[in-house]
């Protein structure tokens, strides 16, 4: 009996032990070619160099839009680069903002290795640049965050203040994610990252959009409403169609109209106050 438990106490410990060794590579996917710039796409821009507070120079490109007052601050998913978000620049410019999207640490042509940790200072910094640098008021900027980068938004919202945080296909925590994908596995090891969306929201004061799709094949649906649920009002929840990577095409132009009329409700082109309402969800035709 005692040999048994040393030999499964043992295998634990190997199974742990590989598993933190792996998880890194489970969870960034970088990818340092850029395959574009905005140019490609028809839109001016700057190159811009952001350094964090512990060293690493990030890159990032700003994509100013004539007169626009707001700004969107742009967090990607867990793999490519900025140059594989041209879709996503494309609507935000046709709502006329502006935007700021950069690469994580190890991402692009930004300097270092992704951590969970490291990609929160890369939020900061992102963060500074915005408001020290180009001046903007904390009310003129929406954090927008898909998939992995939703956790990323999510954290920096509870820390600033925001004019409002949207949430695209995001993940509760990755402790929910692990037992969505490994039930059993994920109660067998330890999770060697948080990304807890979830408790970060509950300290978020800004507006709140949550979109997400039940179709959705990578990040299950379920833990979009966990996001909205823990979320305070005035919030939204739309429902996408599609999978994970294209449901936003896939739900347009409803997709974009959904993003206009929640920025253009609760951020202001001017410094001021927000309206606040009921929290409320609705879905976009297929």
């Amino acid at each position: 009996m005692i040999s048994s438990l040393v030999v499964v106490l043992l295998a634990l410990g190997l199974l742990n032990g590989w598993m933190l060794l792996q998880q890194p590579g489970m969870i960034f996917f970088p990818y340092r070619d850029l395959d574009a710039v905005p140019s490609d796409w028809g839109y001016a821009y700057q190159d811009v160099s952001v350094t964090t507070a512990d060293g690493v120079n990030l890159h990032g490109w700003y994509i100013p839009h004539p007169q626009a007052k707001r700004v969107v601050l742009f967090f990607h998913g867990n793999a490519g680069n900025i140059s594989h978000r041209g879709d996503s620049i494309a609507i935000f410019h046709r709502l006329g903002l502006n935007v700021f999207i950069f690469d994580y640490r190890g991402y692009g042509r930004s300097e270092g290795s992704p951590s969970e940790q490291g990609l929160y200072r890369d939020a900061a910094a992102s963060w500074r640049y915005l408001t020290e640098t180009r001046g903007f008021d904390p009310g003129q900027i929406v954090l927008f965050g898909r998939s992995l980068g939703g956790a990323v938004a999510a954290q920096l919202a509870a820390t600033e203040q925001p004019g409002a945080l949207i949430l695209e296909s995001t993940l509760s925590s990755a402790r929910d994610f692990a037992r969505s994908v490994f039930p059993l596995l994920s109660r067998l090891v330890v999770v060697r990252y948080g990304f807890d969306t979830q408790r970060s929201v509950q300290r978020v004061h800004c507006p709140v959009l949550v979109l997400h799709s039940p179709e959705d094949e990578i990040m299950p649906f379920a833990l979009g409403e966990k996001v909205y649920a823990a979320a305070g009002e005035p919030k939204r929840l739309v429902k996408l169609h599609g999978d994970h990577n294209g449901g936003f095409l896939l739900s347009q132009p409803a997709y974009q109209r959904e993003l206009g009329r929640f920025i253009a409700t609760y951020v202001r082109q001017q410094p001021g106050g927000r309206p606040t309402t009921e929290g409320r969800s609705s879905a976009i035709p297929p």
